[in-house]
C-alpha cells in the first residue's frame, strides 16, 4: 500500500504544472513549487491540514459545496444549491423564487428544506490496508461485495460511535485506495439570504453552460446547533455554530491571469473510464437520459400551470432535469463533433501496447482488462431497461413504497448487517424524504410520469421485461393504455401515500403488515420485492467482480501514465478535493475569443422583461444609477458580474468558494462553459473553462440593491 502511494505522490510532484487534476488534500505537500510559482501565498501543508485555515472553513451539503464566511456559522452558496429550500417555503401567494428573501434578525431565518445538512470535514484516514487485508484472494463477485461492505460499515460504525458525526468510506481508483471520512453533521440549517429569481437564476436554461454569463447565482444558509455547541434538530433554542474559521470576503476581486485555487466536493468524473465504456454513454446512456429528462420536465409543465402552487412543488425538480438535460446535450454536441472517442481509442491502444511489450506486465494485468471489457459488456445488455427503471421512479409513490417496505424488511436485521440505506443511522434522511414528498409532489402529475416510463417499459424487447412487473400491470399481452391508466388512477385515489401523516405513520409498521396492506402502492412494492432482491444481488455480483479487477487495471494505468510522464489523480467521487489555476477568457471556435469578464452593464443589454431575462427593477435601477464605489473594475465604469477560470471543477463543486493566494473568497463557482463539460470524460486544457460569480457582484448587489447590511456587517470584507 505504501509503494501505491509513493508512486501517486511521485507522479503529483513530476506533473503538476497543467491545470488539470482534482487533487486530495495530502497531495498538495508534493504540488507546493509549483503552486508557489503559480500565486499561492500560504503554506502548502495547510492546505493538506483540514483542521486548520481555510480547508476548515469549507463545507459539504451533501451534493453541493458552501463555505463558512463569519464567526456566527453563515454559510454562502449557490443560488440553485438553496433552490430546493427556497422553493420549500414558497407558494403561490409568497413566491419566495420569484422575489428573493432576507432574513434581517436571526429570528426571521427559515428552515431550510428537510434533509438539509451541513457537513464539516474533520478527518480523512486512509484505511485501505484495513480493508484489503481481511479480503481472501478467492472471493469474488458478491461474495467479495459483501465481505468489502461489511468491512466498510465495521469501520463507519466505529466513526460514528461519537454522536453528531456522519462517516463514510470511499474507494479512490476504483477501489485501489480507501479512505474513511468524519464529518460533523449540522442538522440545524435556515435559509437566511436568496436574491430575487431575476439574480439568482437570470438567464435560466437559455444561459445555463453558456458564456458569458451574468447570473448572482448566490445564496445564504446559517448553521445551528445546540446551546452545547454540538448538532442538534432543529429548535428555537439553538444558537449559530461557531466554524472553527471562516473566510474572508474580497472586494478587491480579481484580473486577467491571476491564480485561483477552487477548495469542493466534485461530485463524479469518468476520465479512468475504458473507450468501450464512453462509447456506450455516448451512444446509449447519455442521448436516453437527455431525452427521458426532456420528456419529464414537458410531462410537468402539461399538467401544472405556471405560478401554480402545483409548478412551485416542481420547480427544483424541474430545475434539475434542465440542468443536466442541457450537461448531456452539451457534452453530446462535443462527443460527435470533437476527437473524445478517438483520443479514449487511442489511448486503449497504447495502453494495451505497452502491457504487451512485456511478458511479466501481459501475465500481471492483461487478464483483467479482458474482465473489465467482458463486464463492461454485460452491464450494457441491460442499461435500456435499467435506464428506464431508473426514470420510472421519478413517479414518486412508486419509489416511496417500495422504499418503505424495503426498510421494514430491514427492520427484522440487526442493524449491523442492515442494507446500506437502511440502518439507523439511514432514518433521518428518510423521514426528510417522506416530509419532502409534500412539497414536490402532485398525484395527478406523478400518474402521468408512472404511465410514460411504463408505456416506455412495455416496448423493450421481451427478454429485457421483468415477469413480475408484467403481471403486475397486466403486461403479458402488450401494453394497454387506457387500461393502465385506469389502473394507475385506482392505485393514487385509494393510496395512503399521498397523505404525509399516513405515509410516515408506515415508518413504524412491521414488515406483515404492509404485506397484508390494501395500499395498492404498498401492494406494487410487494409484487416487485423478489425482483428487486435479484436484481440488486445480480449488481452485487457484478460489483464485487469490479472491485476485483478494477484496481488492478487502474494499477496499469498509473505505471502506464508514470511511464509517459502524464497526471495521474483519483476520479471525483464526493470528497473534498482542490483544483488551481488562472483567470482566464477562451476560443471556443477558430477565429473567436471570449474574454474572462462579464459586466452589469451585459444584465441591462439582455433584461427582456420576461423570464429567464427578467433583472428586477431595484437591480435595473441600480445599473442606471452607475454607483459602482467599492466594486469597480479597475479601468472601466462598472462591476464585474462572472469571470472564467482555468480550474478543473465538476458537478458538486456547485457553490466552492474560489480563492486567491491569500485564501480570500474571490469568487463563487457555479458553472462550467458548455465546449468544456465532456472534461468529465475527457479533459481538454484549451476547453475546461469553470464560471464564477464574481465576489464584487456578490457585494455590490447585497449593499446597493438589497440591503443586506446586517450580512455585511457579520461577513469580514478585505477592501485593500
Amino acid at each position: 500500500m505504501k509503494k501505491i502511494i509513493s508512486v501517486i505522490c511521485l507522479l503529483t510532484a513530476n506533473f503538476a504544472a497543467a491545470d488539470e487534476g482534482m487533487w486530495q488534500p495530502h497531495q498538495l505537500p508534493e504540488l507546493e513549487t509549483v503552486l508557489k510559482e503559480r500565486g499561492l501565498q500560504l503554506d502548502a501543508a495547510s492546505l493538506a491540514d483540514l483542521t486548520k485555515f481555510p480547508m476548515n472553513a469549507v463545507i459539504s451539503l451533501g451534493g453541493c459545496t458552501a463555505s463558512f464566511v463569519s464567526p456566527q456559522g453563515l454559510a454562502l452558496t449557490n443560488h440553485h444549491c438553496a433552490y430546493s429550500s427556497i422553493q420549500y417555503n414558497s407558494k403561490a401567494d409568497n413566491n419566495l423564487l420569484q422575489k428573493g428573501f432576507l432574513a434581517k434578525t436571526l429570528a426571521d431565518e427559515l428552515p431550510a428544506a428537510p434533509g438539509a445538512k451541513i457537513y464539516v470535514t474533520e478527518q480523512v484516514q486512509n484505511v485501505t490496508e484495513a480493508i484489503l487485508q481481511e479480503l481472501e484472494p478467492q472471493m469474488q463477485g458478491q461474495d467479495r461485495f459483501e465481505a468489502i461492505d461489511a468491512l466498510r460499515k465495521d469501520l463507519v460504525a466505529q466513526c460514528e460511535a461519537q454522536a453528531g458525526y456522519r462517516c463514510e468510506v470511499y474507494s479512490f481508483h476504483g477501489g485501489l485506495e480507501y479512505y474513511l471520512i468524519k464529518q460533523l453533521e449540522i442538522r440545524d440549517v435556515r435559509l437566511v439570504y436568496a436574491p430575487a429569481m431575476g439574480v439568482g437564476k437570470f438567464g435560466g436554461d437559455v444561459d445555463n453552460w453558456m458564456w458569458p454569463r451574468h447570473t448572482g447565482d448566490y445564496s445564504f444558509y446559517r448553521a445551528y446547533v445546540g446551546k452545547d455547541g454540538k448538532p442538534a434538530d432543529f429548535s428555537a433554542d439553538n444558537v449559530p455554530y461557531t466554524p472553527p474559521s471562516f473566510l474572508k470576503v474580497s472586494a478587491k476581486g480579481v484580473a486577467d491571469g491571476d491564480f485561483v485555487m477552487v477548495l469542493g466536493y466534485p461530485g463524479r468524473t469518468n476520465r479512468h473510464m475504458t473507450a468501450n465504456e464512453v462509447r456506450h454513454q455516448f451512444t446509449e446512456v447519455l442521448p436516453q437520459s437527455k431525452a427521458y429528462r426532456e420528456q419529464l420536465m414537458a410531462l410537468i409543465n402539461q399538467h401544472t400551470a405556471s405560478g401554480s402552487d402545483e409548478r412551485i412543488r416542481y420547480e427544483a425538480i424541474l430545475a434539475s432535469l434542465a440542468n443536466y438535460a442541457k450537461n448531456f446535450d452539451g457534452m453530446l454536441q462535443t462527443y460527435q463533433q470533437g476527437d473524445t472517442q478517438a483520443r479514449k481509442d487511442e489511448f486503449d491502444k497504447a495502453f494495451l501496447s505497452w502491457l504487451n511489450k512485456e511478458s511479466a506486465r501481459k501475465i500481471r494485468y492483461l487478464p483483467a482488462v479482458n474482465t473489465l471489457n467482458q463486464l463492461v459488456e454485460q452491464q450494457a445488455a441491460t442499461s435500456q431497461r435499467d435506464l428506464i427503471l431508473q426514470y420510472f421512479d421519478y413517479a414518486q409513490a412508486f419509489s416511496t413504497a417500495r422504499k418503505l417496505y424495503r426498510f421494514a424488511q430491514e427492520q427484522q436485521k440487526d442493524d449491523a448487517v442492515r442494507e446500506a440505506g437502511y440502518q439507523q443511522r439511514d432514518l433521518p434522511r428518510l423521514k426528510a424524504s417522506l416530509n419532502r414528498m409534500s412539497r414536490s409532489y402532485v398525484p395527478a402529475v406523478d400518474l402521468e410520469i408512472a404511465l410514460h416510463f411504463i408505456k416506455l417499459y412495455a416496448a423493450l424487447p421481451a427478454e429485457q421485461h421483468l415477469p413480475a412487473f408484467d403481471k403486475f400491470f397486466q403486461l403479458e399481452q402488450g401494453f394497454d393504455e387506457a387500461a393502465v391508466r385506469a389502473q394507475l388512477a385506482g392505485m393514487y385515489e385509494k393510496t395512503t401515500l399521498s397523505d404525509e401523516a399516513l405515509r410516515m405513520a408506515w415508518l413504524d409498521k412491521p414488515v406483515n403488515e404492509i404485506a397484508e396492506s390494501t395500499d395498492p402502492m404498498l401492494q406494487f412494492a410487494v409484487a416487485l420485492s423478489q425482483t428487486d432482491m435479484q436484481l440488486e444481488q445480480q449488481q452485487k455480483e457484478r460489483l464485487g467482480k469490479l472491485s476485483s479487477v478494477r484496481p488492478k487495471v487502474m494499477s496499469a494505468v498509473i505505471a502506464f501514465h508514470k511511464s509517459q510522464r502524464q497526471p495521474v489523480y483519483a476520479d471525483a467521487n464526493g470528497t473534498l478535493r482542490v483544483t488551481y489555476g488562472n483567470v482566464r477568457g477562451y476560443s471556443p471556435v477558430d477565429g473567436v475569443f471570449k474574454g474572462p469578464f462579464s459586466t452589469l452593464q451585459g444584465i441591462a443589454k439582455k433584461h427582456t422583461g420576461q423570464e429567464p431575462f427578467a433583472a428586477p427593477a431595484a437591480q435595473l435601477a441600480a445599473i442606471t444609477k452607475g454607483d459602482w464605489a467599492g466594486y469597480q473594475l479597475p479601468g472601466q465604469a462598472t462591476v464585474p458580474v462572472n469571470f472564467l477560470s482555468t480550474v478543473d471543477t465538476t458537478g458538486g463543486n456547485s457553490g466552492s468558494p474560489t480563492l486567491n493566494g491569500k485564501a480570500e473568497l474571490v469568487g463563487l463557482l457555479f458553472d462550467g462553459v458548455i465546449e468544456g463539460i465532456i472534461g468529465n470524460y475527457s479533459y481538454d486544457a484549451a476547453l475546461n473553462r469553470s464560471i464564477h460569480v464574481d465576489s464584487r457582484y456578490l457585494l455590490w448587489q447585497m449593499e446597493k440593491v438589497d440591503g443586506a447590511s446586517n450580512l455585511l456587517n457579520e461577513m469580514s470584507i478585505v477592501r485593500d
